[in-house]
């Protein structure tokens, strides 16, 4: 279950002041713009676990060939002598791993045998990780599900967070036909109703081997299952994260047609206006709001930018810009956490192979790490005046000594504009200011390479060693800085 540390966030006032960049294409002044929180407030209050990735349970075991279109490998994922993983997982902050995908069920889905699931555990624990981990549902055999899970039990409770059964069950693939125009191969199966009823045969099943088991679900796909799931099962006990995919960007298609989407076009849908705009608030009202107001904690185990993924984008320094905007966003709208899909090998996944067959990780990775350092505390909404329209976002979190705030300037190309920053306190005596910045090589939103935080790189095979900046322009009691465009800042200002 998602934890709640009890922190508070101060109130804040950031203003933007002109200030002039050269670039190629000549001058540009900043943009003024003001940003302040409300400490009056107190918000949502962003659980440790929060950052997460995905990983198909296919992942778990040797796939030499490849299976339902995921690249095979002919050596399971996760391996606890596998420290280019472990130094990955933890120098990027991620604290969740959930195991499921499109391989988890059907009449092809991986098993991973015992000495697999010995290999997983022996993983999270080395990475520090706490791991969702799914069970068949869909053509499924509930007495092995629930030997799996008392082995798991037995052995690994400390590092995991909940079982899962099933992936994406609102899917036709899931339901059998005629059903909803399903292609399903499990008669069981027909609708929500029948999915329901074999769900919760299962979880029977596997509570009389494993009695305090805990459960996490549907991981739905459509905005209708999740929120009729947690009503259904708002009483039953053992159900205690409710589970939710999205992809933000839907097929990685020129919207109304099937022709593949230019990187510059991904990259300014993905860093554009509309998104947090319209399709956040909109997916927020419609799939997780009904969640939340059953009283579960909801969690997106499946999230990324488009399906598969637009190479140049997905992979690209604009994702990580996309992320870190994406995980504040939702963490101030009471989300407890998401987790980043890899399909192996695919633009979106965050941890991939390189040419030499060592593991890398993709830009995204470093809004993983961003995010951990200014999300420790509660939320506060922040109210933004911005009269010029500067692409710039805010976000503010705190505990009652530290004040953590996290500055995203999505202007980018020639004409990005600039940003200088005065951040001014209110019930918040500040003694001293420090800022790590996230950016890329001369702002290159499409750069694959080169990308630091706090002047860092993170590496595979070394602690990360990014350091915060002393804030020394200080004038009536207030901070400035100088965010430049296609970047971010994450400030933290301590207490006297």
């Amino acid at each position: 279950m998602c934890p709640r540390p009890a922190r508070i966030c101060r109130a804040i006032t950031v203003s933007v002041l002109v200030l002039t960049l050269s670039s190629a294409s000549g001058l540009f002044a900043a943009v003024p713009v003001g940003i302040r929180v409300n400490a009056a407030h107190k918000g949502y209050a962003i659980p440790a676990g929060f950052c997460g990735l995905s990983f198909e349970t296919m992942s778990e075991t040797p796939t030499p060939a490849d299976r339902a279109g995921i690249r095979g490998s002919p050596r399971p994922l996760f391996s606890p002598t596998d420290k280019q993983l472990i130094t990955l997982f933890r120098n990027m902050g991620v604290h969740n791993l959930r195991l499921g995908g499109g391989t988890l069920d059907g009449l092809h889905a991986a098993h991973p045998s015992d000495a697999d699931i010995d290999r997983v555990f022996a993983f999270a624990k080395a990475a520090g990780v706490k791991v969702i981990y799914s069970l068949q549902l869909l053509n499924g055999n509930p007495r092995r599900d629930a030997a799996t899970a008392r082995y798991i039990w037995t052995r690994y409770r400390r590092s995991l967070e909940c079982f899962a059964l099933g992936n994406e069950p609102d899917v036709p693939s899931y339901h059998y036909p005629p059903h909803g125009a399903g292609t399903g191969t499990d008669p069981a199966i027909r609708g929500y109703r029948s999915y329901l009823a074999d769900w919760r045969k299962f979880a029977s099943t596997i509570l009389r081997a494993v009695p305090t088991a805990k459960f996490a679900g549907p991981d739905a796909a459509g905005k209708l299952w999740a929120a009729w799931f947690a009503r259904d099962q708002k009483k039953w006990g053992h159900v205690i994260l409710i589970t939710q995919h999205w992809y933000v960007g839907g097929g990685p298609f020129i919207p109304g047609t099937r022709i593949g989407m230019s990187s510059a076009m991904a990259i300014k849908r993905m860093l554009g206006r509309s998104w947090p705009v319209t399709r956040y608030p909109r997916f927020f009202r419609h799939n997780v709001a009904p969640v939340l107001a059953t009283g579960f904690p909801c969690r997106m185990t499946e999230m990324n930018d488009y399906l598969y993924g637009v190479n140049g984008a997905s992979n690209a320094f604009a994702s990580a810009l996309w992320a870190l905007d994406l995980m504040h966003w939702w963490a101030a709208h009471g989300c407890c956490g998401i987790n980043f899909h890899n399909t192996r090998w695919i633009p979106t996944d965050t941890i991939y192979v390189g040419r030499s067959g060592g593991y890398k990780m993709r830009p995204k990775g470093y809004a993983f790490r961003a995010f951990d350092l200014g999300s420790q505390g509660r939320v506060e909404p922040a109210m933004l005046t911005n009269v010029d329209h500067l692409n710039l976002t805010a976000y503010a979190v705190g505990t009652a000594k530290t004040q953590y705030v996290t500055i995203i300037n999505k202007e980018y190309g020639r004409h990005a504009r600039p940003a200088e920053a005065t951040l001014a306190f209110h019930d918040f005596t500040a003694h001293s200011a420090r800022v790590m910045f996230l950016r890329a090589p001369h702002g290159d939103v499409g750069a694959r390479h080169g990308v630091t935080l706090g002047g860092a790189a993170i590496s595979n095979h070394a602690p990360w060693h990014g350091r915060w900046r002393a804030m020394n322009s200080r004038s009536h009691g207030n901070f400035t800085l100088y965010v430049p465009p296609a970047s971010a800042a994450i400030v933290r200002v301590s207490r006297q």
